[in-house]
């Protein structure tokens, strides 16, 4: 028990307990110290009064007396009908507080909780947690907590803490308070809560179906814009620069009185974490790849951010008007990824497309809704809207634009909304086709005018209940993001142990680059029997070629570590590596790899402790030395005893301290290390109980590190 909970306990003043236990030879420092329970029993006893013969005769003359009263007043013996009149003044008072109560002044009516009696149902649903914001009073945590305010005064004064009841409470503090109540007391941030407002679980009968969101992924010049162009009967190739897709569009296709959301995500390779922020929103994936070029670089990195979002995929073989075209080794190719048709065995929808000719459009379409229809796609459009930030600019004369696509409830001119550390309101509403709406629905793409920052792409999107409430969690935002700057650390062989999160698994990320796919192979494969129960290697990418800009923005999105073999990076990658603190590490023989990364893992296991035995004492003589406790008069019969070695009492077999050793001497003179065949004093440090004929057993504690 803490020093402040005995003194409350023995009814006594903080500093008169201290004294009390100063005085017992118990070093208490401060009202935090705790008691052993035996001294708290004896300082109880010594509270107690105790009873003198004289008095304890008088209470026993007393008792009879007492005895006789009933006898007297027998007569009445219709008391058990008065029993339930017992309850009225209780219920008469609880009123009359009530009434006084009501004629109170305002602020003096917070008490009238503490006078209210909780229902037995509601006693059984007691608060176990609550939670409390930077900015929660004494009086609204005793609100929470349902006991008056002075009580918690009382106990944070008990602490060392004078507040009044509208001061701001400590967290910590409120935390050792709340325990006394059984409660326990977490830290509230503002985005919390509108998280747990928006990510509560909706109600069945809220649930509607919702259209699909489409995300056409693939290689550069495959056709995918071709593909969105031939579906809406538009010209948006025409419009991109060098006929190459630079911004994620959104635009949104009614087939057969159904709508369909389409994304369309650029191919070219330095538009590596677009195309991711395309596979995290989408429902579904239409991979398009062409029948006369078959499966690239950019066709794998799109199959990897499908696979990792862990959506379905529906492939759009493109270009099979061509003399060249060939859609089974497209088929083929994929089969290597996992990507397997229906007809092969597999789960993938496959679709012949030819976007210039409009041959399977419409087959693809159907496909897109049959996948969206066994998915059951359901949301609540009667909630505060949430959405993701496609793409994000300042425009010099409407200010920050930012597309957006809407994931669940419904978006309204005029609501306050935060996305990232951008906050703000949706003053305009601008649909795919440039018309101005008046609100944006489930799966709608819509670009938004009003906010007063650019948020970043990616970033989710919450309406709030006003402006203030978003300007505050956009500033929260801000510190958390300033903070994790100066925390953020970069992964290297060197240091990797260091700088990779704990836990029971942990992990390498590696991203493999190399000349032929048969190196590729071989080295994810000798890669992944390093890995083990306690470590894993884990592979967030391979490919063939050199180094790019877009494998150092992956690597620096997934913290990752680049390994090149027979390959070299680009300059471009080398000053992006550089600046975004990635590591490139490019080898020519695979066996150095394999070493340098079972190197690193074992930085990664957890080491074992082991116990080296030094030496045996045996206790010939005790001495007492004055303020300084027993000395053992020893003499080593085994092995040595070193001045920081760790020291355990054996008294008949059984060990009955293990701790270290305060003083060894040799003599008079202190030493270091004495051998067998010698003698030596040994003070214990935090030990007095040695007695003659007890054995000490000298030892140290070795960390030894586990290799792969």
């Amino acid at each position: 028990m803490r020093v402040y909970e005995a003194a409350k306990k023995l009814n006594i003043k903080s500093n008169v307990l201290i004294q009390r236990l100063h005085n017992l030879g118990i070093d208490v420092k401060s009202n935090f110290s705790t008691i052993p329970d035996d001294i708290l029993d004896k300082l109880e006893n010594k509270e107690k009064p105790q009873k003198t013969p004289e008095k304890e005769e008088s209470q026993k003359q007393k008792k009879p007396k007492i005895e006789e009263k009933p006898k007297i007043e027998e007569k009445p013996k219709e008391r058990p009908k008065e029993k339930p009149k017992e309850k009225q003044p209780e219920f008469i008072s609880v009123k009359k507080k009530e009434l006084i109560e009501a004629s109170l002044p305002q602020k003096l009516k917070g008490k009238k909780k503490h006078y209210k009696k909780p229902s037995k149902e509601e006693q059984e649903k007691q608060i176990k947690t609550i939670q409390i914001g930077k900015n929660t009073t004494v009086f609204e945590f005793a609100s929470m907590l349902d006991v008056d305010f002075s009580e918690i005064i009382q106990k944070l004064f008990a602490l060392g803490i004078m507040v009044r009841k509208n001061d701001i409470i400590d967290l910590d503090a409120a935390k050792i308070i709340a325990q006394d109540y059984g409660v326990e007391v977490e830290e509230k941030t503002l985005e919390k809560t509108i998280l747990e407002e928006t990510e509560s679980l909706d109600d069945e009968k809220d649930l509607q179906p919702r259209p699909p969101i489409v995300t056409v992924m693939g290689h550069v010049d495959h056709g995918k814009t071709s593909i969105l162009d031939a579906i809406r009967h538009t010209h948006v190739v025409a419009k991109e620069s060098g006929g190459i897709t630079q911004h994620i569009g959104a635009y949104s296709v009614n087939y057969k009185g159904k709508q369909i959301t389409f994304l369309d995500t650029p191919g070219h390779e330095a538009f590596t974490e677009m195309r991711a922020r395309g596979a995290l929103l989408t429902d579904i994936v239409v991979l398009v790849v062409a029948a006369d070029d078959g499966v690239m670089p950019q066709t794998i990195e799109a199959i990897n951010h499908a696979k990792a979002a862990n959506v379905p995929i529906v492939v759009a073989i493109n270009k099979i008007d061509k003399p060249n075209a060939n859609p089974d080794k497209v088929k083929q190719e994929l089969s290597h990824h996992n990507i397997i048709p229906e007809e092969w065995g597999g789960e993938n929808l496959f679709v012949n497309v030819s976007a210039k000719k409009n041959i399977g459009i419409d087959d693809l379409l159907e496909s897109i809704l049959l996948q969206a229809e066994i998915m059951e796609l359901k949301a609540n459009p009667n909630k505060r809207a949430k959405g993701i930030v496609l793409e994000a600019k300042l425009d010099r004369q409407r200010g920050p634009v930012c597309d957006v696509v809407i994931q669940e409830g419904t978006l309204n001119v005029g609501d306050s909304i935060v996305a990232g550390i951008a906050y703000g309101k949706a003053k305009v509403l601008i649909d795919d086709k440039g018309k101005r709406v008046k609100k944006a629905t489930v799966s709608m793409p819509v670009e938004i005018l009003g906010l007063h920052d650019v948020p970043e792409a990616g970033d989710v999107l919450f309406v709030v209940k006003d402006e203030k409430t978003a300007k505050s969690i956009a500033e929260e935002r801000k510190e958390k993001y300033k903070a994790s700057l100066q925390k953020k650390t970069t992964v290297s062989l060197e240091n990797v142990f260091e700088n990779l999160s704990s836990g029971q698994i942990k992990e390498l990320p590696i991203l493999i680059k190399a000349d032929v796919f048969g190196s590729i192979e071989a080295i994810s494969s000798s890669v992944q029997k390093i890995s083990t129960d306690e470590v894993a290697v884990k592979i967030i990418h391979s490919g063939v070629g050199e180094i790019t800009k877009s494998d150092v923005n992956l690597a620096s999105v997934s913290n990752a570590i680049i390994i090149g073999f027979n390959v070299r990076p680009s300059n471009d990658a080398l000053k992006l590596a550089n600046d975004l603190k990635v590591e490139i590490r490019t080898y020519k023989i695979i066996y150095d790899i394999i070493e340098d990364i079972k190197k690193a893992l074992s930085g990664l296991l957890s080491p074992t402790i082991e116990e080296e035995i030094l030496g045996r004492i045996d206790v010939r003589e005790v001495f007492s030395v004055p303020k300084i406790g027993n000395v053992a008069g020893c003499y080593v019969t085994y092995g040595k005893v070193t001045r920081n070695s760790k020291i355990r009492v054996i008294r008949n077999g059984v060990i009955i301290f293990e701790g270290s050793i305060a003083s060894l001497k040799r003599f008079k003179d202190d030493v270091q290390e004495v051998v067998a065949g010698y003698e030596c004093g040994i003070r214990i440090d935090k030990f007095n109980d040695i007695n003659v004929g007890d054995q000490l057993e000298s030892y140290i504690l070795k960390e030894i590190q586990k290799t792969l």
